[in-house]
Formats: C-alpha cells, sequence, structure tokens
C-alpha cells in the first residue's frame, strides 16, 4: 500500500472517529480521484482501499461515472438532513392544524402524528417522519400530547359518587374480612 493510500485511508478513518464536520470541497477532490482511477482503468477494490471509502461508495461511484462521466461525480446530490420548516411555512401549517382533523379531511376528530405529517406535506410539500413531526409539534410550536377523556355519554357523575361512597367501602371490608378467615393451607 502507497503511503499516499495510507494516509488517505487514515484521514477516512480519523474524520469518523472524530466527528469532524464534512468538508464538502474535500468530498468532491475525492470523488474526482476516484474519476482519474476508474479512467485509468483501476478496479473498484483498488479505488476503494487507495481513498480508504467503502465498497459500496465505490461502486456507487463507478456506476454515476458509467453513465455520466466525470461530471456526475462533481455533485454530492442529497447531502444532510432537509431544511426546517420556515417561520412561515410552520405558520400556514399551524393555520391548519387549528382548523381539527375534521377540516382537514380525516374520519376522525383525533390528531395523530401520521396525520400532522400528512398535513405538513400538503401545506409545505416537505415530508418529515412521525418522530420529526413530533419535534416540530413540541419544539417549534409548543403543542403537548393529550389524549382525550374516554367518558360514556350517559354516565352519572352523582351516581358513581354515591357507589363510591357507599357500597365501595362495603366490598372492599367484606373482602379483606373474607381473606383474613380463609383457612391456611400448609
Amino acid at each position: 500500500m502507497s503511503s499516499s493510500s495510507r494516509q488517505s485511508g487514515e484521514w477516512a478513518r480519523d474524520s469518523k472517529r472524530v466527528g469532524v464536520k464534512r468538508d464538502f470541497d474535500a468530498l468532491r477532490e475525492r470523488r474526482m480521484r476516484a474519476a482519474e482511477m476508474f479512467d485509468r482503468g483501476e478496479r473498484q477494490a483498488e479505488v476503494a482501499s487507495e481513498l480508504g471509502v467503502s465498497a459500496q461508495a465505490v461502486s456507487r461511484w463507478y456506476r454515476l461515472w458509467s453513465d455520466g462521466g466525470r461530471e456526475a461525480l462533481a455533485g454530492a446530490g442529497c447531502a444532510g438532513r432537509m431544511r426546517e420548516l420556515s417561520d412561515e411555512q410552520l405558520a400556514e401549517v399551524e393555520a391548519e392544524l387549528t382548523k381539527g382533523p375534521l377540516a382537514n379531511g380525516f374520519a376522525t376528530g383525533m390528531w395523530t402524528l401520521a396525520r400532522v405529517s400528512e398535513v405538513i406535506e400538503r401545506v409545505t410539500g416537505v415530508r418529515y417522519s412521525v418522530t420529526q413531526t413530533w419535534t416540530i409539534l413540541r419544539e417549534r410550536l409548543g403543542w403537548s400530547r393529550q389524549r382525550p377523556a374516554r367518558r360514556a355519554a350517559e354516565r352519572d357523575e352523582e351516581a358513581i359518587e354515591e357507589w363510591i361512597k357507599t357500597e365501595w367501602p362495603r366490598i372492599k371490608t367484606s373482602r379483606i374480612t373474607a381473606l383474613l378467615l380463609l383457612p391456611w393451607v400448609g
């Protein structure tokens, strides 16, 4: 292994280990070096070893190079996470959300993260995962998770209170007494 390939490989490993921010110019330069090696007819395994990158990365670069030459390797394509919503977009999303799920075409009146994600995509064109959606709701909009109280419409609060005052103590006492009077099996 040449000293330059050893240095490239060590640089790649060190940058991963330390968590250095990506230097897009250096990444582009590495892809251009790969294109030069492809031009010389070097094998993908040699390119991977020389540049200190994975075989999968070199295979992807080779396909791009085969289809479009050096120019196809010039840009990195999509790099990093998608941009955050602007304040204006976020205001539009919040306006839609405050209309409620039914007004947004959903069958029930309860928001779910998947539904909120659909509204965000419809309003802004940006797709977020449910995890990212929860982060937006919590951190940017200040919303919290809430569950509706599930109570029967026929519920009689006075009857419940009366039962708790009269019947429950009787049942509780009789259970404790019954347990104390049970013969011990030994």
